[in-house]
């Protein structure tokens, strides 16, 4: 597959995600019951995937498998701090604690794999970054939106750092064998508390869990790790800067919340973003 069709991938992929944050919202249960609920259906279907296409469930080495198995920690993690966020304040708290995703990006994955920083990635970074500030239809600083801030913050990070090791586990292995096991191992860390607190979903909640882990985790996150084979990290990140773009779409389309210019100004300048980093990127 050429460079041009791992873009359209991403952008398949982001537009996809666009909805994922409104479950935090459409399935009022605890964050841990989110991630082990959409965690669990992944596994089936991607492990149905798995057989079908008779690929290997093999991981390769210790080493290998210990990655795998800090990747899948890392993704339970930011679920939890994403998810958390929104259901302490709104879906515009997260996503502005977010959308640092690409700011750390940017600067962690030179260091992490030798690559020289280029002035194009910061301000793209930042465009994004300050885009999403736009975006953002109220802000305030009462106690409880500056701790979800800092929450959606920390899930900034910790989808940074899963990204980084994807890109490590993309260069030798297969795409959906990564995604298979990541989510194991989040279901590993999260079914005990649900388990231990009771956290277990009704019959109508169960039925929303399996499409967000069908078609709203495994799919997406799949072909994201498929993308990273060619796609640059911090090129993802930039691109997956138009999620609350994508969202606020569907707040319009299933909501009737018509955005401020504000809104679409923020949305413009994320668009500018986005052409702007696929534009300097079109050598790799």
């Amino acid at each position: 597959m050429t460079f041009r069709s791992h873009l359209v991938i991403v952008h398949i992929t982001v537009f996809i995600l666009g909805m994922t944050g409104l479950f935090a919202k459409f399935i009022p249960v605890s964050p841990w019951t989110i991630i082990a609920g959409r965690s669990f259906f992944t596994v089936l279907s991607l492990g149905l995937v798995l057989l079908v296409l008779r690929k290997s469930f093999g991981f390769g080495s210790f080493r290998n498998a210990c990655i795998l198995g800090l990747s899948g920690c890392v993704l339970a993690l930011h679920w939890y701090t994403f998810f958390h966020s929104i259901q302490l304040s709104s879906v515009a708290i997260g996503v502005i604690g977010f959308s640092t995703y690409p700011i750390f990006v940017t600067f962690i994955e030179p260091l992490i794999f030798k690559e020289r920083l280029k002035w194009q990635d910061v301000l793209s970074g930042c465009l994004v970054f300050l885009g999403l500030l736009f975006v953002v239809p109220e802000f305030s600083f009462s106690n409880t939106d500056t701790i979800a801030l800092g929450w959606s913050v920390l899930a900034g990070f910790t989808a940074a750092m899963f990204t980084m090791i994807n890109r490590k586990l993309t260069r030798n292995n297969y795409f959906v064998t990564i995604t298979f096991y990541q989510h194991i191992v989040a279901l590993l860390c999260t079914l005990p508390l649900v388990w231990s607190f009771s956290l277990w979903p009704n019959v109508g909640q169960l039925f929303l869990l399996l499409i967000l882990g069908v078609i709203f985790t495994a799919l997406p996150q799949a072909l994201l790790n498929k993308s990273l084979e060619v796609v640059k990290a911090q090129l993802i990140s930039v691109l997956i800067g138009l999620e609350p773009i994508y969202s606020i779409i569907f707040a319009v389309i299933l909501l009737n919340e018509i955005p401020s210019i504000s809104t679409v100004f923020g949305g413009a300048i994320i668009l500018f973003a986005v052409i702007f980093a696929t534009i300097s990127h079109k050598s790799y």
